[in-house]
């Protein structure tokens, strides 16, 4: 694994701000407008006005959104809202969450790590980027010098050693605690004691770090450290070379992945015989019953066969699901129309959706894009309830339209994450959605 580092974070001091379940929020890119607004009323010094601050009339090059962002932190930070860390520390970092009835912990910690651009050392990404989002966060990263969100690394630890250092650091020690909207209560514990922090770091030597989540913002802190390095500005120490991460282990038995499905708008009417033809001479093919609400059933069915290849659509056009199952002959057809790709990527779930049956079997390229949902009451009520962007099936803008057609899929799994990555490929975009997100807030990485 490249270096990590601890380092005196920025934590908000809770006899100023009350509750630091008011002032932490989820990262940037799960908020919508609403939420945003529902986090700016909660509470003054919500980090929502750091991560996501508004857009306000007459905002110009010097200020605008990013600019609020950087002076509330200044702000805050000679307020005594945020306060430094007495000494540099690792934080111990557990998400409690119920999951299919159970509750279930997920351990990891939050440290700096040293950037290394991909493909030149041990990070590994696993998904692609855009452009569009990174130009964003640089733009915030100028304002504010500070990592404000961590990414999220994984790595491999079979037994889980590394965390178990940091556990009997931190036994009878009371956590910082937060719980966020979706009841998943968060708890860190800072851990100073050197010799503890040694041995993390070297149980870590030699392993490989795959970005879970944070692409964007892993990225732009290597653009940001490379325009200081060009200014002259940057020595090897500088806080600049390190990005603030979460590190996971792959073996933590609170490690879970959720599918992603997708609800397709912007194309025409399908029925469920059409799909069927369309994908017969490379799929397994069955018309399943009628209803919207049959997604949990159908959903169940593709967990029993555990494959990638195991498809489920809904057509809007006859109210119909289908269970699709790929053959020799799509597996071949899928190897042809993509022979510059591993078989690993070929086998992929979400790549079989969206080269073989919506590219090439049905045509259907350049659609807008899905909308994206995590369990199947998400799928029902979509489908029920239709588009909420209000575009009409050509994508414009219009009002009361509706998803032409669903597909349930499985999520790729840690391995896929692993193996891709290694090949130096990276997935489809929105091939794995890590449960529950990370929190902004809990603690601050600040650069200067």
């Amino acid at each position: 694994m490249p270096q990590i580092q601890s380092f005196r974070g920025l934590r908000y001091d809770l006899g100023q701000v009350g509750s630091l379940s008011d002032v932490v929020a989820p990262p940037y890119d799960v908020i919508d407008a609403e939420y945003r607004d529902v986090l700016y009323k909660r509470h003054p010094a919500n980090v929502i006005r750091l991560i996501l601050n508004r857009d306000e009339p007459g905002d110009d090059d010097q200020t605008n959104r990013y600019s609020r962002a950087a002076r509330l932190l200044k702000n805050w930070r000679l307020d005594g809202v945020l306060a430094r860390e007495p000494s540099p520390a690792v934080y111990v970092y557990h998400q409690n969450f119920e999951f299919e009835g159970q509750q279930i912990n997920r351990r990891g910690f939050m440290a700096r790590l040293r950037l290394e651009r991909f493909g030149e050392g041990c990070v590994y990404p696993h998904e692609e980027t855009h452009s569009a989002a990174k130009q964003d966060r640089l733009k915030l990263l100028n304002a504010c010098r500070a990592n404000l969100s961590q990414i999220f690394g994984l790595y491999r630890d079979p037994e889980n050693t590394s965390q178990e250092l940091l556990e009997l650091a931190i036994q009878n020690t009371l956590p910082l605690e937060a719980t966020d909207d979706l009841d998943v209560v968060h708890r860190i514990w800072p851990v100073t004691d050197l010799t503890t922090i040694g041995q993390l770091i070297g149980s870590l030597q030699d392993r490989s770090l795959f970005i879970a989540d944070g692409h964007h913002r892993y990225e732009t802190a290597c653009d940001y450290r490379d325009q200081l390095a060009q200014a002259g500005q940057l020595d090897s120490q500088h806080p600049c070379n390190f990005v603030l991460a979460m590190f996971v282990s792959m073996s933590d038995p609170g490690m879970i992945v959720l599918p992603t499905h997708r609800l397709f708008r912007g194309l025409p009417p399908v029925s469920s015989q059409q799909l069927a033809t369309a994908l017969e001479n490379y799929f397994k093919v069955e018309i399943l019953g009628s209803g919207t609400q049959l997604a949990n059933s159908v959903w169940q069915k593709i967990e029993q066969k555990q494959d990638q290849g195991t498809l489920g659509f809904y057509t809007r056009e006859d109210d119909k699901w289908v269970l699709a199952e790929i053959q020799t002959t799509g597996q071949q057809k899928m190897a042809e129309i993509s022979a510059n790709r591993s078989e690993h990527w070929q086998q992929l779930g979400v790549s079989l959706l969206h080269h073989l049956v919506m590219d090439l079997l049905l045509g259907y390229k350049d659609l807008p894009q899905p909308m994206y949902v995590h369990n199947t009451s998400e799928v029902q009520n979509g489908l029920e309830q239709g588009d909420a962007t209000g575009r009409d099936a050509t994508g414009q803008s219009g009002s009361g339209s509706h998803f032409e057609l669903a597909c349930l899929l499985m999520p790729a799994t840690l391995e896929h994450v692993q193996d891709i990555s290694l090949g130096h490929e990276r997935m489809p975009a929105k091939s794995t959605y890590f449960y529950p997100k990370l929190l902004s807030g809990l603690v601050i990485n600040p650069l200067t």
